[in-house]
This record gives structure tokens, C-alpha cells and sequence, in this order.
């Protein structure tokens, strides 16, 4: 049977391949064509599933599995309707983490701002992601020690330029806690310039191209986050949790928490959002 290593050495592309098709099958279709009964509510007006979400990650969770025989997929859908299913994060089987449309709101209206995240982990350790932007046609691909591609060419996050205000992509208040609200006003000071995310693969994207200082985001669910830690990583980037360790896709993360386009500026949102703590 294949290693993971000789997987990642040799079939990265099949990833992608599947990526794409999981996109140009199930989710451009229904872009600017959803109807009314296509789209659901989960948690809450702003918690979406839509057919598109759905069928994507039933796409995607047929064709990794045959990829990667032995591996098993934990993707949000199928959390959300077996939440047990979560759990195989933490064990040693090679798992493929999945968000099959993030930023379910932007496509549901209409907003190009969303995308596909996977990423391949094992044993809590991210080994490979692919964020993929259909709507935009663009593809970001990371492997653990092999670095950062956006549509073949290296990405580098580089550092922000001094003296300019810090540019912090922040979680909605509506899924942040009292505490974490608090946090989250450490970064309302001289010197930094909040904004509400929006996708969070997106966003980490940003990060990685060096477009976006730091993120601070206030939830933990492995399917936002694992594909673009790993690209910010990759990138050159850090990320840190409240209590100033990495983050942790098996969760129990001191929340919020930053990734950033370098150790010395996840250093600094952290050390705010402590203060705002």
C-alpha cells in the first residue's frame, strides 16, 4: 500500500484534479442559480448550507477516499449531522479535513468571495491543503516542508511594512463570546486596522500572499481552518492561540487566535488581544 509520503511525493495533482471537478460538477453550477429550497439554515440565519455544500463534499468524500485508500474524510456537513464523526481528527489514520464551499453566506449571495478547503492530516499534524477559489480560478497548494504555490507560483508572506497601520481580519461578533469580544477590542488601538472576515480560506490566502497582515479569529472547527495554516506556514508565516502556543486542529485552543505573515506580527495581535482580554 502506498505511504503517505509517497502519496504526497506523486498525487498531489489528483487532489487537485478532484478539487476542481468537485467545483465544476457541484458548486459553479448553482452559483447565482440557487433557488429557495436549495439553501438551509444549520445553527442559525447566518449558518448556510446550500445544495451546492452538499453535494461538493459527497464529491469529495467518494473521490479522496479512493485516493488515499485507508484514509477517512471529516467534512462540516457530515459533522453536522454526526457530530462522533469529528473525532476521527485525533486518531492515527490519514485524515482529508473539509469545508466544501467556505463562505456559504458570500455564495449563497452571489459574492465570488468563497472557496474549497482540503487538507490531508494525520495524528493532528497538517500534511498537505489545497485552497481553491473557483469562482476566481485560482488554486493554492501546500505541502508540509515543500512550501506554497498559488497557481504554480511560490508564495511568501513576507513582513508588513513598518510604520503602516496593521491590517487584521476579525471574526463576526456574532460567533464570538463575551470574553472573546473583549479579546477582539485589544485590536482597536493606535496602529491597527480591524475588519470583519470573510471567508476564512480566503482570508488565509491573503495572509499567505502577503495581502493580509494577521487574522483573529474566535472558533476552532478544523474545516476553516487546517488548509490555510498550513499555506500560511508554508508561506513563512506563524500562528499562535491566546496562551501563545501553535494551533492545534484536534481543538482545546485558547481562543481567539492569529495567524500572521510573520512570527514578530502573531506576537504582537496576540499580545493585544490579551491585553483586550
Amino acid at each position: 500500500m502506498e505511504t503517505i509520503d509517497e502519496f504526497l511525493a506523486h498525487r498531489t495533482a489528483d487532489v487537485e484534479e478532484a478539487v476542481r471537478r468537485a467545483a465544476a460538477t457541484e458548486i459553479m453550477p448553482r452559483f447565482r442559480r440557487l433557488a429557495a429550497h436549495e439553501v438551509d439554515q444549520k445553527s442559525g440565519p447566518h449558518d448556510l448550507v446550500t445544495d451546492a455544500d452538499r453535494k461538493a463534499e459527497q464529491y469529495l468524500t467518494e473521490v479522496l477516499g479512493k485516493l488515499l485508500p485507508g484514509s477517512v474524510v471529516v467534512g462540516e456537513e457530515a459533522v453536522h449531522a454526526n457530530p462522533v464523526t469529528y473525532e476521527a481528527i485525533q486518531d492515527d489514520t490519514p485524515v482529508w479535513i473539509v469545508d466544501p464551499v467556505d463562505g456559504t453566506r458570500q455564495f449563497v449571495h452571489g459574492d465570488p468571495g468563497f472557496c474549497t478547503l482540503v487538507a490531508l492530516a494525520r495524528r493532528g499534524v497538517l500534511l498537505a491543503s489545497w485552497t481553491y477559489a473557483p469562482a476566481r480560478d485560482q488554486l493554492a497548494v501546500a505541502v508540509r516542508g515543500r512550501g506554497a504555490l498559488l497557481d504554480g507560483t511560490p508564495l511568501r508572506a513576507g513582513t508588513p511594512d513598518p510604520g503602516r497601520d496593521l491590517e487584521v481580519a476579525t471574526s463576526h461578533p456574532d460567533y464570538t463570546t463575551d470574553d472573546q469580544k473583549r479579546a477582539l477590542l485589544g485590536l482597536r488601538t493606535d496602529g491597527v486596522a480591524p475588519r470583519a472576515c470573510g471567508s476564512a480560506g480566503l482570508e488565509y490566502l491573503a495572509v499567505a500572499r502577503g495581502e493580509l497582515d494577521a487574522t483573529a479569529f474566535s472558533w476552532e472547527a478544523a474545516w476553516d481552518h487546517a488548509a490555510g495554516i498550513l499555506l500560511v506556514e508554508e508561506a513563512g508565516g506563524a500562528h499562535l492561540t491566546l496562551s501563545g502556543e501553535p494551533f492545534r486542529i484536534t481543538g482545546g485552543n485558547a481562543l481567539p487566535f492569529t495567524a500572521a505573515r510573520d512570527a514578530a506580527t502573531a506576537r504582537r495581535v496576540v499580545a493585544l488581544l490579551a491585553d483586550g482580554a
